[in-house]
């Protein structure tokens, strides 16, 4: 006959209770696990980041950890979910649609600032945490009520999910670029004037006219600059399909 697993083996980590409080050789609970775990990342990395690594950080053994979360999925989970506990902390999400998207966009660009690894968690199946949820509700609030969009859920979740995606792809991009320059030793200048003989090569051969237009008469303008005018975009997008 199998055996059910207890509901602590099968709860989620949200629902699944911490052990009893030790006093030695030293106190621990999810909160200062991840603390540990917050510093770790925003300090070296998220590759950095390991149940062993934050174990050493609180002066604990590893197999202590595994009392209150039981894999690394659960510990980058419990990160995020405490990423999403700070935007949430800025208070309401206020204004009409467009402030309110806005608003929704530069906390998550302000958070990935502060915390650059998030962004390679912002993909996949939505985050459950009690603070991802607060934050979606908040999102999907502040849109529900607001003239144009009435009754239709639907068009709220497209608005909110549209921005969201435009989001995480230029904060990817961002990242990349930062990666790149860590990774290369050169910042984007440096790089630009490393490649500019073969990229003039290239356009002194007049099989890209549009390129050289961009070379010569482009502002490249910087992230924060390029991430706004997106966003202006895709809220243009949404006014239009509103006004439909």
């Amino acid at each position: 006959m199998t055996q059910k697993p207890r509901v602590s083996d099968s709860a989620l980590v949200w629902e699944r209770p911490e052990p009893s409080s030790r006093p030695a050789p030293g106190p621990l609970s999810r909160e200062r696990i991840v603390g540990a775990a917050l510093e770790l990342a925003d300090a070296e990395g998220l590759a950095s980041v390991s149940l062993r690594k934050v174990a050493a950080a609180l002066d604990a053994g590893p197999m202590r950890l595994y009392g209150y979360l039981s894999t690394k999925e659960e510990l980058l989970e419990l990160m995020v979910d405490a990423v999403y506990g700070e935007m949430v902390s800025e208070g309401p999400i206020r204004g009409a649609w467009r402030e309110a998207l806005r608003s929704i966009a530069h906390r998550t660009r302000q958070a990935a600032t502060k915390h650059p690894w998030l962004i390679d968690l912002l993909v996949g199946r939505p985050h459950l945490g009690p603070n991802a949820l607060a934050h979606l509700e908040a999102s999907l609030a502040a849109l529900s009520d607001t003239p144009g969009f009435g009754e239709d859920i639907d068009a709220v979740m497209q608005a909110v999910g549209t921005v969201n995606a435009y989001v995480v792809g230029a904060l990817r991009s961002e990242a990349s670029e930062q990666r790149a320059t860590l990774e290369s030793g050169m910042d984007k200048t440096q790089w630009q004037s490393a490649t500019w003989p073969y990229i003039h090569r290239m356009i002194a051969t007049g099989r890209f006219p549009t390129l050289a237009r961009v070379v010569r008469d482009a502002t490249h303008p910087a992230f924060e600059v390029v991430f706004d005018k997106g966003l202006d975009c895709v809220l243009d997008g949404i006014a239009a399909r509103l006004k439909r």
